[in-house]
């Protein structure tokens, strides 16, 4: 397998992406919602004193939970783009072209991962620098320190959030592959969401 055919595979797909609305309405809006409706509930709760879910003794955990949502966001973009992979090429009646050229079928679906997993994980970073600074703003005056950056979310950047994404985008792979619309895939892709919604409860509880 080679990773460069795979890279043109992906390289036509960012081509392709450019051009349909809904692969950037998912790239762009859940990242957007996570990396400032946090910050404002925070803000509100803070706004209305020192008890409740603002209280210093409380506020760590919180914002654990809150990073969390991270990884689950991690797992949820991504549908959109790798559930189109294979479908749209169905669509669109270019698949069997495709699978005509002189590539693997390895290097055709690591190509299809690699044009999901990268917009993914881009959008996903930087909605977490916004939500930390974001956080960071409103728990200071609750602290006495910027709680961000720390070892539980290093460990979601580095470890969960890529982890995530790399088994939705495998996830949502094999479902386009299997049903001819794109909103079946999307509809069957959301199944990789359970097992982290599980964990999150399991952890609050």
């Amino acid at each position: 397998m080679r990773l460069s055919k795979a890279w043109i595979v992906a390289a036509r797909d960012f081509k392709i992406f450019r051009r349909v609305k809904n692969v950037w309405y998912s790239i762009i809006i859940f990242p957007v919602i996570i990396s400032v409706l946090f910050p404002v509930i925070l803000e509100y709760a803070a706004a209305r004193g020192s008890h409740g879910l603002a209280a210093p003794g409380v506020l760590p955990g919180l914002l654990n939970s809150f990073s969390f949502f991270l990884v689950i966001g991690a797992a949820y973009v991504p549908l959109g783009i790798a559930s189109y992979s294979i479908v749209g090429e169905k669509v669109e009646k270019s698949l069997e072209p495709l699978l005509a050229t002189p590539l693997t079928d390895g290097e055709i679906l690591l190509g299809k991962a690699i044009s999901a997993i990268v917009p993914t994980l881009v959008a996903m970073y930087a909605a977490t620098v916004v939500f930390m600074v974001g956080i960071d703003e409103v728990a200071f005056s609750k602290l006495g320190y910027y709680y961000f950056p720390n070892w539980t979310i290093a460990t979601l950047l580095i470890v969960l959030m890529p982890v995530a994404v790399v088994m939705s985008v495998l996830f949502s792979v094999i479902v386009s592959s299997r049903v001819n619309d794109v909103r079946s895939a999307s509809s069957f892709g959301i199944f990789i969401l359970f097992p982290l919604l599980g964990i999150y409860l399991a952890s609050e509880t």
